[in-house]
């Protein structure tokens, strides 16, 4: 599993218009090729009347599923523009498809790849990057005497607080980076006075806004 990497906020769609044209940009994430071949059916079959319905998508930790399709427009003018703004971002399971709904004027070549380009990059823009950073999630068991230090202490450190259980006990359970399984292990024993049971839990990616 890779330690970090940047996809798409979610699911979401922005259009412009550039000489009378109009292009709609849908991005959503897909884990699999099947995933993102579904999403570009969903989106051809709502606009089955449009001139194009081009698209390009990424997948796997290393990339290794890469597609451009330019449903019509002249070879190289869509769907590789469209991929290469994906690379560029640094994305991964992430699927792009752009409607056109053609206006009567001509781009040319280089028009259309800049127009192809422009719309998946502000529609990046306005949907949104994250970033997803691999982390552990460590379980600490304590009395209820010491829930409010642990959680004042916790809310002001490194460590993410991700949930906490009011069961006979309490358990915290709190979000670390891979290198701070230790680090986190001697804080909260230190912080407990040894009272805290801590145990290792599943690992989960933790998202957060792309700076």
């Amino acid at each position: 599993m890779l330690s970090h990497y940047y996809t798409v906020k979610g699911y979401g769609e922005h259009e412009i218009s550039i000489q009378k044209s109009r292009f709609i940009c849908y991005l959503t994430r897909a884990e699999t090729e099947e995933e993102a071949q579904a999403f570009i059916q969903e989106i051809k079959k709502k606009h089955w009347d449009a001139a194009h319905n081009c698209s390009a998508y990424l997948i796997g930790e290393q990339d290794h599923i890469q597609k451009a399709n330019d449903d019509g427009e002249p070879s190289g003018t869509a769907g590789v523009p469209i991929l290469e703004v994906l690379k560029k971002r640094q994305l991964k399971d992430t699927v792009a498809v752009v409607t056109r709904y053609f206006g009567g004027i001509k781009l040319g070549a280089g028009g259309l790849i800049r127009a192809y380009g422009s719309s998946v990059s502000e529609a990046l823009n306005e949907i949104g990057i994250v970033e997803r950073k691999l982390t552990r999630v460590m379980h600490t068991k304590i009395d209820y005497t010491w829930l409010g230090k642990v959680e004042n202490e916790l809310r002001n450190s490194r460590f993410q607080l991700k949930e906490i259980h009011y069961l006979d006990t309490v358990e915290v359970e709190t979000f670390t980076e891979e290198g701070q399984k230790e680090a986190f292990t001697e804080w909260m024993t230190e912080l407990t006075n040894g009272q805290g049971e801590i145990t290792e839990g599943r690992q989960l990616y933790l998202e957060q806004p792309k700076i």
